[in-house]
């Protein structure tokens, strides 16, 4: 089994390295975003593609080490 690592980047997303699925709280997995090989969740609460990172972090001047 691959290990799974989380990085919080600073004022960012929490990237998430290595396989894993991402699910709702009823178990139903969301789909994966076109185009991208990894996964950013979002941690200011603002994107429009939940739990996906959509850069709003920058636009709202979101602030967290």
């Amino acid at each position: 089994m691959s290990a799974v690592r989380i990085v919080a980047l600073p004022d960012g997303p929490l990237v998430v390295e290595g396989a894993c699925a991402v699910v709702d709280r009823d178990g139903k997995p969301f789909p994966p975003r076109e185009g991208k090989s990894g996964i950013a969740l979002c941690r200011c609460g603002q994107s429009a593609l939940k739990p996906w990172c959509d850069g709003s972090h920058k636009r709202t001047g979101f602030r967290a080490p």
